[in-house]
């Protein structure tokens, strides 16, 4: 989340040292909206900073002390940082000041990746810390992949949903499904939809695949590779069931809170993202869903709306929280 641009970043709260922060971004810990990269819900993201998951939430400021280094200071002044993002977003200046008596722990480093720094100070590295202490909060390896990666991924996913969706058209979900073959589904950017460059069509939310119906040129190397396709198909569409059922699941026995947020999105829909062990979903209300797994690195599966998607989606989003 962008905060003000690094020459104005003059606004200053006072860390544990009684030193000078210079305030270069913040954002909410909320069970609504928090950094998904700290966890796959809010018990989780609060657990990842050592704080208790009060439903009232913090605020998160980011920024440099006097000799660069990077801090993180938690709030319980949730409003106050949360106009001051809101003000951030539409371009105009806030002066986030938060008072001393709102600040609940400075932590060494940085949970977030950021492309700004404060100026006329040292270039931002992490403090130094006691032995026995906890190390500084660093972001997520790009180029590894996990947990937090395919959370990040599947916020990616959520900004730039018509990139994706874009990629897929309707007649890939108007046909009776034939066979697992090479169908849309391949990402650009990032993250690609497939590792193996086949792709193995969307699944519908009824489990069934969709193909093209052709049957390849018959010799036995391309029979061979036909039938490994339609595995890897397989393989794929029986690990989306299994997330399709554990969202079911969510409807009988809720998570916990933040384990599925609902969003704004155009035309009256709203956008959801929900998570649970090993994978994440993003989806519109009024459209289909994408997900991400641990297992499968940096790809993106689409699940077709199908028959049941919609019911599934709306229960979904009637159980979700949703930003105040």
């Amino acid at each position: 989340m962008a905060g003000p641009e690094p020459v104005d970043a003059r606004d200053a709260v006072g860390t544990a040292q009684d030193d000078t922060l210079y305030v270069l971004t913040a954002v909410l810990l909320t069970p609504a909206q928090f950094p998904s990269v700290l966890g796959d819900d809010y018990p989780e993201a609060c657990a990842a900073l050592g704080l208790e998951p009060y439903a009232e939430g913090y605020g998160l400021v980011l920024g440099q002390d006097g000799e660069g280094a990077r801090w993180t200071v938690v709030v319980d002044d949730v409003s106050l940082v949360a106009v001051a993002i809101a003000s951030w977003d539409c371009g105009m200046d806030y002066d986030l000041s938060p008072d001393e008596g709102s600040v609940v722990v400075a932590l060494p480093g940085w949970p977030l990746a950021l492309a700004v720094a404060a100026p006329q100070v040292p270039a931002p590295h992490d403090p130094e810390t006691a032995a026995g202490e906890p190390g500084p909060l660093r972001p997520p390896d790009p180029g590894q992949w996990g947990p937090a990666q395919r959370r990040l991924g599947a916020d990616e996913v959520a900004l730039r949903w018509m990139a994706w969706r874009e990629q897929l058209g309707e007649s890939d979900f108007a046909k009776p499904p034939e066979r697992d073959g090479d169908g849309p589904g391949r990402g650009e950017g990032p993250m690609r939809g497939n590792g193996d460059g086949r792709g193995n069509g969307p699944m519908r939310e009824d489990g069934s695949g969709h193909g093209d119906g052709s049957m390849g040129g018959g010799a036995p190397a391309a029979a061979e590779e036909e039938r490994a396709g339609n595995r890897r198909g397989d393989d794929r569409h029986g690990r989306l069931r299994r997330v399709l059922a554990e969202l079911r699941g969510y409807l009988e026995e809720p998570p916990p809170p933040g384990r599925v947020r609902s969003g704004f999105a155009p035309g009256g829909a709203r956008t959801l993202r929900a998570d649970g062990p090993g994978w994440s979903l993003v989806a519109r209300t009024d459209d289909m869903a994408f997900v991400l797994l641990d297992e499968m690195p940096r790809e993106v599966l689409p699940v077709g709306r199908g028959p049941n998607l919609p019911a599934l989606l709306a229960a979904l989003d009637a159980m979700a929280v949703r930003p105040a």
